[in-house]
């Protein structure tokens, strides 16, 4: 499987919103979940730093990562990782955090935050390969942070 990678446009929203939805039934093994609320995501396709990272197999949004810029704070916080079930274990998400790290450091952020589930243990794995350390412990997730190099 040959995946593209680009910076998702306000297109892309509702195959965003499914992927989000497919992630939290996912990590609760549930059902029954609560999407995006409604204009959540307009931050991303505005003029500001915040962004999606998305991976296409062909014309299909297969996967994404929305990146928010906390600049007077000193941090990109990573929030929303899916990957699409079929798509798991190619590398996607890999590529989408690299991406991330990439564009933190085009814009002088060296620090990069992201929080994972502890039921995920998967995502935490993975995270933890790519140099993330647990930081802080807050109940049912894990924050995590990598320092990046300039």
């Amino acid at each position: 499987m040959e995946f593209t990678y680009r910076k998702a446009e306000s297109s892309d929203r509702q195959r965003i919103a499914e992927l989000y939805e497919e992630m939290l039934r996912t990590i609760h093994h549930c059902e029954d979940v609560e999407g995006y609320r409604e204009g959540y995501l307009d931050k991303f396709f505005s003029a500001g730093d915040d962004l999606i990272y998305v991976a296409q197999l062909r014309e299909e949004v297969v996967a994404f990562l929305s990146v928010e810029v906390y600049g007077e704070e000193g941090y990109v916080y990573l929030d929303d990782l899916s990957v699409t079930a079929e798509c798991r274990n190619n590398g996607i998400g890999s590529k989408l955090i690299m991406m991330a790290e990439d564009y933190s450091r085009s814009i002088g952020i060296y620090t990069i935050v992201f929080h994972v589930d502890k039921t995920n243990e998967k995502a935490h794995q993975l995270y933890r390969k790519l140099g993330y350390l647990d930081n802080e412990d807050q109940g049912k997730r894990m924050r995590m942070v990598k320092e990046l190099r300039e």
